[in-house]
């Protein structure tokens, strides 16, 4: 009976503070977590005006006290547990006392990561994401990075040109950018005037040193449908002298070509991070 009473104590007290260890059913099944710790928690947003569930992974060995922090935004139909894969963990494991605190926080179906109408995605990330997550965890301050794939590629772009805080890292992997409004998935934007105010390709030809002040990281499968905007964005910013580590490998726009690549992805964070502060 006493430990039925200490684990409902233990239950009671992380749904008091909102946090508590992911459930193996919300992973794959026969995933392995390289020892990491799992944490999911809820953030009450001024900016998005809801809550929000996150998921932070704590590399194994450490309490995140001292680390830096990735955080990296989902792509369209996807949450804040859709990019908890194998070959994350094992991406993360790899990189030994050099790994990130990672927070995968939640944005929506189709937010895109920015400020729009129904509410303020880039505020939300810069102003209480990563507060919030240096607060829970300790990580270093000085230290941080911004990423994410498809719908979350194009959001960290975007967050990192409009924001005052110093970035050390952006990588967008198969980013969906596009040069044209017209061109533009449905839901995307709220309308024109949206995306002229957040207009990637268009901020890096008009200002390309805005995106100078971090290490830049982009790559798309060989068959990605964004391969034009992705290659404008590129071509923006070689002609600004603006240095971006770029990547084409086969593949397409999809969940295998990115779950083959995690090693790559969080080995540039992890370099970048280490120069950084």
């Amino acid at each position: 009976m006493g430990r039925i009473w200490i684990a409902a104590i233990v239950v009671l007290v992380l749904a008091v503070v909102g946090v508590g260890i992911l459930s193996v059913s919300q992973l794959e099944e026969g995933t392995n977590t390289q020892g990491a710790r799992i944490v999911h928690f809820t953030v009450e947003s001024a900016f998005v005006d809801r809550s929000m569930r996150e998921t932070a992974v704590i590399p194994a060995g450490t309490n995140g006290r001292g680390r830096p922090l990735l955080v990296f935004l989902h792509g369209r139909g996807n949450d804040e547990d859709g990019n908890l894969d194998g070959e994350m963990f094992a991406a993360l494991h790899s990189l030994g006392s050099r790994g990130p605190v990672v927070v995968f926080p939640s944005g929506g179906d189709h937010s895109y990561w920015h400020d729009r109408d129904d509410g303020r995605w880039a505020a939300y990330v810069t102003g209480e994401v990563i507060p919030q997550a240096e607060a829970r965890f300790g990580t270093d301050i000085s230290r941080v990075a911004i990423g994410g794939m498809s719908m979350g590629g194009f959001g960290a772009y975007d967050v990192a040109v409009h924001s005052d805080r110093r970035l050390c890292a952006v990588g967008g992997h198969s980013p969906a950018l596009w040069t044209q409004a017209s061109q533009t998935a449905p839901g995307a934007f709220d309308d024109q005037a949206d995306f002229e105010r957040n207009d990637v390709v268009g901020l890096a030809r008009a200002h390309p040193r805005r995106f100078a002040r971090q290490a830049l990281w982009l790559d798309a499968g060989t068959r990605d449908p964004f391969d034009p905007g992705d290659r404008a964005f590129v071509a923006a910013l070689r002609a600004g002298h603006v240095r971006i580590h770029v990547h084409r490998w086969p593949g397409a726009h999809e969940r295998s070509y990115w779950r083959a690549h995690w090693g790559a992805y969080l080995r540039f964070y992890a370099k970048a991070l280490a120069r950084c502060g």
